[in-house]
Formats: C-alpha cells, structure tokens, sequence
C-alpha cells in the first residue's frame, strides 16, 4: 500500500507541487493584502524576493550543493522568467488587490491557466488532450464560482477599479508568460527546481530593484514604521509564499504541462475556504459546491495524465 501510495505520487509530483504551492499562496494571500496597505507594491515584492533568496543560499550552502554547470540559454529564460512572472507580474498582482481587493483579483488570475495553455501549444508544442481541456475548464470555473460569491459587496479600495483591473490582466499574462518561459528552460537542462527558483528569484529582484531607483519617492516606502513584529511577519510569510511556494511551482512546471500546473497553482481560493472555517467563519452552501467544482475538475486533471 504504502509503496503504491509512493508510485502514485512519484507518477503526479508535478501535480502534487502545484497544489502544495496553492495552499501556501492561499495561507499567505490575507497577510500579503493587508502587508499591502502598509507597503507599496515594488518595495514589498523586493524584501519578499531578498528574503527568499538568502533562504535558498542558505538551503544550498547547507545541503552541500555546488554550482552546476549551466547552460547559458536556460539561465538566460529563467532570469528573464523570474523578471517577467516575479517582478512583473507579482508587482502588478499586489498593485492590483490594493486597488481591488484580494477576491476579484483572484477572479483576474483564473485567466492565467488558459493563457498558459496556449502558450505553452504555440511556443512549445505541448498541447493537451480534450479531457485536459475539460479538467482545466471545470477547475476555473469551481474556482471563479467561489471567487464570485458575494462579491458585490465587496470593498473596493480605489476610486478608480478599471486600473485595478488593468493591473490584475497584466499580472495574469505575465504569469502565465514566465511560467511557460521558465517550463521551457526546465525541460530543455537538468536544472534543479530549486536553482531554478534561485535563478527566477534574481531577475525577479533585479528588475524590482531597478524599477525602485526610477520611482517617484512616495513608491519607495517612506513613512512605514518597521517594527519587530511587521518584520517578523514578512520573513514567515516570504518563506512560505516565497522560498517554498515558488520551489513548488518550479518543480510543477518541471514535472507537468504549463496548462496543467498552472491551472492547479491557482485553486488557492478553495483552499482559503477550509482555513476561513477553522477560525471561525460561516462557509455558504454556493462556496462548497465550487470547490466540489473545482475538485472534480482536478480528479479529471490526474486521470488525463
């Protein structure tokens, strides 16, 4: 039993990566929100992706893990991955649930999986078969179900929505760019999940870090009072969003179709749903049958592989 239970896993580790990324990215999404509102977008996703990266030096200096030898196309696509899908893209997310709110931008999000899908059919060749396109649909669709509920009455945090909306359409393509950039690089070299989070995780923070030189003085975070426990918070929360989360997105992308893992690292909203009733909050009848939803659409998902 336990050896099957090992094939199985072995079989979908990609899969399994994708949907242990979610459950930390939904873990992480409140804090990030209100993090949000004290620390403008460029400057949180830069001390998010410095304190990622010295974690995962730490983690190569303790395992004992030399340098490998590269090539230097792939470090090129996974540099230029992490500028487009973790600078980019992760600025523009933040961006995006300051002016919206963290629901509807994870509403904008549901559109990265197909983007992706059909990058990665263009660029790659890499299509899917019709009961892949069927799981992805139904996935998104439990998804946006849960997303949707009671969104009406959702505060919104601009006078302007159309830009947070904007924000949140560029924040979904460029994710979905830099996941099928970074699928390519993985499968084209023996790059490891984890020097490839390294490597995504330096162009992410060099382009950050250049955007920040350009920007006007109030988007460089003058005036946050930094205090022991709003530091506290960054590091634990960078660690598992970050250093862990985007580790498992890397390995999900290395071990299954761009279509497939990013459609399984955005059900992050079903699993804010447990987490919001174990402290205590009411979950509708609606909730539950999209991430029942979404469920079966993930089932479809692993039987189409």
């Amino acid at each position: 039993m336990v050896e099957q239970i090992a094939i199985v896993i072995d079989n979908f580790k990609g899969e399994f990566a994708a949907l242990g990324a979610a459950f930390l990215w939904a873990a992480s999404s409140s804090i990030y929100a209100l993090l949000g509102q004290r620390i403008p977008p460029l400057q949180l996703n830069l001390i998010k992706g410095l304190i990622a990266i010295a974690l995962i030096l730490l983690t190569l200096i303790v395992g004992s893990q030399k340098l490998p030898e590269f090539n230097w196309l792939p470090v090129g696509l996974l540099l230029l991955s992490g500028v487009i899908g973790i600078g980019l893209g992760d600025t523009a997310y933040f961006s995006a649930i300051n002016q919206l709110g963290a629901r509807r931008t994870l509403l904008l999000e549901t559109l990265a999986p197909p983007m992706a899908a059909i990058l990665a059919f263009i660029f790659l060749d890499e299509s899917l078969n019709a009961v892949a396109w069927c799981g992805i649909l139904l996935t998104i669709l439990g998804v946006a179900w849960v997303i949707t509920e009671r969104i009406v009455a959702l505060v919104v945090n601009s006078n302007n929505p159309m830009q947070g909306i904007v924000w949140g359409i560029l924040a979904a393509i460029a994710q979905a760019s830099g996941a099928v950039i970074s699928r390519f690089a993985l499968i084209e070299s023996d790059i490891s999940p984890l020097w490839s989070t390294l490597l995504r995780l330096i162009g992410g923070s060099a382009i950050v870090l250049l955007l920040l030189m350009f920007s006007r003085p109030r988007q460089k975070g003058e005036g946050v009072q930094w205090t022991g426990r709003l530091i506290g918070i960054i590091i634990l929360t960078a660690f598992g969003s970050t250093y862990l989360g985007i580790w498992l997105q890397q390995t999900s992308l290395k071990f299954a179709p761009a279509g497939i893992a990013q459609t399984l690292t955005a059900t992050s909203p079903l699993f804010v749903l447990p987490i919001a009733f174990w402290l205590g909050e009411t979950i509708s009848f609606r909730a539950v049958l999209g991430v029942l939803v979404a469920i079966v659409g993930i089932g479809i998902l692993f039987s189409g592989r």
